[in-house]
């Protein structure tokens, strides 16, 4: 009988088995010596067992009782998978507590096969046979996977071949091998209870060649638009907002006076009356009869205080 499997004692004690080629390409399943020694070889030991499968498959029935003593075994059994686990080989591989893939090893399942011979009923029987190997597989899947019994047989029947990372996703695997956790980030710059992180003022854009710099708060005062120190002028002058532009209007500029008659007449000019449209009368403190402030001297006065 060729052995398809293989005992390595690591160093550390861990205990690595390491099954290649066809399972059971001889006689396995059929006899009582060869699983037999299979088992003897497994409890021969304690410690935790590292399983590397590299096989194409082979038979089903050889492959369930591994599985069957993998599973029944003490200690931990983690599975890697270094180039192909098919057909057989992938019910092997369910047996692990943790299962891992080479980034460039393959897993495989399809339905159960045999070669028949005989009668309709010989056929039929074969048919009924398959039918419950079939069954008893997808339970070793969805036991590893958690998938569903219908996705698990429509993926046998369509004969489904995964990478590794399709395996990770299914469910048929945990991990890939020598693949670099991704580092988690030491603070979220986002996170408010961060204070050294500066918040950025979105409604600033920088200049040409300047760099973007945060909104710095004034705790010792408050910013005001140019409205809003408008209007507090107002409030000081004791001017109400809505006087301003509406009591009174901006003067129009009056025309050019025709050039003084360099020859005085004996008879004084009388004066002349202002134009209707100059605005209002203003005293020497520069305010109204009525005291209030006309909209172009206020707006000169603002621009000054500014």
């Amino acid at each position: 009988m060729k052995k398809f499997w293989n005992w390595i004692k690591n160093s550390d004690d861990t205990r690595i088995l390491r099954l290649e080629g066809p399972i059971d390409e001889e006689s396995f399943w059929g006899d009582e010596i060869t699983p037999q020694m299979f088992r003897d070889e497994l409890e021969s030991g304690e410690g935790d067992v590292t399983v590397w499968i590299n096989s194409p498959g082979g038979n089903v029935f050889a492959a369930a009782e591994i599985y069957t003593m993998l599973r029944d075994y003490k200690g931990s059994i983690t599975v890697k998978i270094d180039a192909i686990a098919a057909s057989a080989a992938s019910v092997v591989a369910m047996a692990g507590d943790k299962v891992q893939m080479s980034p460039v090893a393959m897993l495989m399942i399809h339905d159960p096969s045999t070669v028949a011979m005989g009668n309709t009923k010989d056929m039929e029987k074969a048919i009924e046979v398959l039918n419950e190997v079939k069954e008893s597989i997808i339970n070793a899947y969805a036991a590893k996977s958690g998938l569903s019994h219908a996705r698990i047989a429509n993926l046998m029947s369509n004969e489904t071949w995964m990478n590794a990372k399709k395996a990770v996703e299914l469910g048929f695997a945990d991990e890939i091998l020598f693949a670099k956790k991704e580092e988690e980030p030491d603070s979220d710059p986002a996170d408010p209870e961060n204070p050294d992180e500066p918040e950025e003022n979105p409604d600033s854009e920088p200049g040409e060649g300047e760099e973007k710099k945060p909104f710095q708060k004034d705790t010792a005062g408050h910013l005001f638009s140019s409205r809003q120190m408008d209007l507090i002028v107002l409030n000081r002058l004791g001017v109400k907002p809505e006087d301003v532009g509406q009591k009174y209007t901006e003067p129009k500029k009056p025309d050019a006076e025709p050039p003084a008659d360099p020859k005085p007449s004996a008879e004084p000019t009388p004066p002349a009356e202002p134009p209707a449209n100059l605005g209002p009368v203003l005293d020497m403190d520069g305010k109204t009869e009525d005291g209030s402030i006309p909209y172009n001297i206020l707006m000169k006065q603002l621009e000054c205080m500014k």
